[in-house]
């Protein structure tokens, strides 16, 4: 390795010459320079043959003005020569291999200073804070006379100390020494950590501090390497024992609400406190710690104290706070899930399992359900496992009390489909429909729906009290959709029905058109599949002889088209216009069959008896009493009553009211709706569960006939599979039962448990 300065270029001059004419070569002073004509020039540079030699006194005096300069240095006085001569002069030691000695004398020189800095760390009169200032001030002066003397050492620590792995920097010498003699020290470290601890508990406590001198004196710890030993574990245990006190304390004196946001405040605190002067290491631990003494201790707690509490007040923002404070610890979203689905079963459950509460279930539940809704996706960030725990809860305490949510669920539905419903548009409709078809969703005995759903649906198209068709059949197709064709194909039938009796009504006034003896009473005749309608009970009533020969007339026109079919009529369900003249004029009432047979009567006589009324028109009695309370007792009073009340007695007599006013020209008399007898809601349940007995008896034969042979478990778990209704074993049971009396199967006679078909 040949080195070259600027002294040995000054004493040593190099020269070439060139020879072109006799292409030799010159030996010029270590220089050889070849040339020939047309080839490249080549410098070659050699070593000095001769060493140039330092005087004896050169390394002494350079290491005094050294020391001199790191004296004035460390004392904050001013240097009396230039640094760039001080850097050269280093430099120039190093240059004749006396790095290990200038190193060595380096050290030890920074080491002794750094050892009479203890002394001002003994005196015992210092209070904490002055303390911290004071070590402070000497870890900022070190650093600094670190730094300088470094810049002066600087060709030392890039030569000799790099080329050596085993020493330690300038700089780190310069930690090192200061870990050492300083902080090492075990009353200066206590002091230094009590401090710093001391002043962190204050600033928790809410007092302001000197963030900054907290932020260097953590930061010099940390710079040397002692950061984790002598603070981190000691802040970690007093950070555990504060927030474990005061999780215990707060738990007791405070609501959850206010309690999750002091939560809430500690971890943004503790947050700010690692980036304004905690090491970014220690955050992890720390928060962990605040988070299990504050949340992870409490979370049964503060679930039982509070949950229920903020669903019922629903209190949005508490609520995402809660789930973001239990996401951070381990088992929390686990137990929010549990305490979140036993709330929705227990709320769930009063909602259904209260017979007085029945009038306004299906609206609390879609209520209810909506408000859970916007929790799960405003609160638990729209988390799967809630939504579905949320529909597990919900299928759970709606078929706790079986049936009744089904029947009510279905007269709502009517209620919102029914004319005269004018709460509602029909964009709003719909989304009630389909908020309706979530909890339809959630019900097992779906046939119970149907059954409801029919007799009401039958009630509104006949009377035409259906609000919307679109609505009607969108209600059909969502049905449809959920439980396929099968289910809505007598639905479906009803409307076919009555778009058939459209186009049959059609030709029949034109066959009306042909008759030589044209009637003045307009008929408009339903035709009604008997398996697609509910059943109704037939009653025989007196007609005038009028309409009995009219009905005549469509029964020959429409056998005469349809042969093989037998019509059924259902005065129940009819209804009429009558034309009538008051005093004021004339009028049109729109009625019932009932009240226009009762009406009739007072074209022959002025006034009647209730007695005279039922035998003339064959009314059964408590259908004649309800229908003279409507004539009678309601808005439009057609009829007088004597005496006057609002109930109808069999003494009553009833004259026609001439004086009769009203501003409209059609008037609709309602009939005084009797409210559904419990008699007819069994009925109804009744048919239903004749119908699941056929289903049940259907699926064994259809099961056994495809498996020959078959135990009663399997037989039992195929049924379940199979059947879309809840139903329990005794009554799957009693079905084989019934089938193995009626020979479509028999028992195994060596093993009782084993079935067989019978062809």
């Amino acid at each position: 390795m040949f080195n070259v300065n600027a002294h040995s270029l000054r004493s040593n001059q190099l020269t070439m010459e060139e020879d072109i004419e006799q292409n030799q070569k010159s030996n010029v002073n270590g220089l050889t320079k070849t040339t020939k004509t047309g080839a490249t020039k080549k410098l070659i540079i050699k070593n000095f043959k001769d060493r140039p030699k330092l005087t004896d006194s050169y390394t002494e005096d350079t290491w005094m003005k050294l020391r001199d300069a790191v004296s004035a240095i460390q004392n904050s006085t001013s240097i009396r020569y230039n640094l760039e001569e001080l850097y050269q002069a280093v430099e120039n030691l190093c240059s004749y291999k006396v790095s290990p000695m200038l190193y060595k004398q380096l050290r030890q020189v920074c080491e002794d200073h750094v050892q009479a800095q203890i002394h001002q760390f003994r005196e015992e009169s210092l209070d904490s804070l002055s303390f911290l200032k004071r070590m402070n001030r000497c870890w900022q002066d070190h650093c600094r006379q670190t730094i300088m003397i470094r810049s002066i050492f600087l060709f030392l620590d890039r030569t000799y100390v790099l080329q050596n792995s085993l020493l330690p920097s300038i700089w780190d010498t310069g930690l090192e020494l200061f870990r050492t003699h300083i902080v090492s020290d075990s009353a200066v470290q206590s002091r230094t950590v009590e401090g710093i601890l001391e002043l962190i508990e204050r600033e928790r406590n809410g007092e302001t501090i000197d963030r900054s001198l907290l932020r260097s004196l953590l930061g010099m710890l940390s710079d040397l390497q002692v950061y984790k030993e002598s603070f981190e574990h000691r802040f970690l245990m007093d950070t555990n024992h504060l927030y474990a006190t005061e999780g215990q304390t707060l738990m007791q004196e405070r609501d959850v609400p206010k309690y999750l946001h002091h939560v809430a405040r500690r971890l943004e605190e503790e947050n700010d406190r690692v980036i304004s002067y905690l090491d970014q290491s220690t955050q992890k631990p720390l928060i962990a710690t605040v988070e299990k003494q504050l949340l992870e201790e409490h979370m049964n707690n503060i679930l039982q104290k509070g949950l229920r509490t903020l669903l019922d007040e629903n209190r949005v923002f508490e609520l995402t706070l809660l789930y973001e404070l239990f996401s951070k610890v381990k088992g929390g979203l686990t137990a929010l899930l549990q305490h979140w689905r036993e709330y929705i079963k227990n709320f769930g459950g009063e909602i259904v399992s209260s017979p007085e509460k029945d009038k306004d279930m299906v609206q609390e539940l879609l209520d209810f359900k909506e408000k859970m809704d916007n929790v799960t996706l405003g609160c638990f960030q729209k988390n799967e496992t809630f939504i579905n725990a949320m529909k597990e809860a919900f299928e759970n305490f709606i078929n706790k009390r079986p049936n009744k949510p089904a029947e009510l669920i279905a007269k709502y539905v009517d209620s919102k489909l029914r004319a005269g419903n004018k709460e509602a548009t029909e964009e709003e409709l719909e989304r009630i429909l389909d908020k309706i078809m979530i909890m339809f969703r959630f019900i097992h005995g779906k046939d119970v729906f149907e059954a409801f759903y029919k007799k009401d649906l039958a009630k509104r198209l006949l009377v035409g009290k259906s609000a919307s068709v679109d609505a009607e059949k969108s209600m059909l197709s969502k049905l449809k959709h959920e439980c396929g064709a099968a289910f809505t194909s007598k639905l479906e039938g009803m409307f076919k029905d009555m778009e058939l009796s459209k186009d049959v009504m059609i030709q029949f006034k034109q066959y009306m058109q042909n008759q030589s003896e044209p009637s003045n009473i307009e008929l408009t005749v339903n035709i009604l599949t008997m398996g697609h309608w509910p059943s109704y009970t037939p009653m025989d009533v007196h007609l005038p002889a009028e309409m009995v020969k009219l009905q005549e007339v469509f029964k020959m026109f429409y056998l005469g088209k349809h042969t093989g079919r037998k019509l059924q009529w259902q005065p129940t369900l009819g209804h009429a216009v009558l034309k009538t003249e008051f005093k004021e004029g004339k009028k049109e009432l729109q009625v019932s069959l009932f009240q226009t047979l009762v009406l009739l009567m007072f074209n022959e006589s002025d006034e009647c008896t209730v007695e005279e009324i039922r035998t003339a028109t064959g009314i059964e009695d408590a259908e004649l009493k309800r229908t003279l309370q409507s004539l009678a007792c309601g808005k439009a009073r057609v009829l007088n009553k004597t005496p006057r009340g609002k109930d109808v007695d069999d003494a009553d007599r009833f004259n026609f009211n001439s004086d009769f006013r009203h501003k409209l020209f059609r008037i609709k008399i309602n009939q005084i709706q009797m409210k559904e007898t419990v008699e007819e809601q069994v009925s109804t349940t009744e048919r239903v569960f004749q119908d699941r007995q056929y289903q049940i008896d259907a699926a064994v034969v259809r099961i056994m006939k495809m498996r020959k042979t078959l135990s009663h478990n399997l037989l039992v778990s195929e049924l379940y599979n199979q059947l879309k209704f809840p139903v329990k074993p005794s009554d799957l049971k009693k079905r084989i039962e019934s089938l193995i009396d009626r020979d479509y199967m028999e028992r195994d006679k060596e093993n009782q448990n084993q079935y067989h078909y019978v062809a």
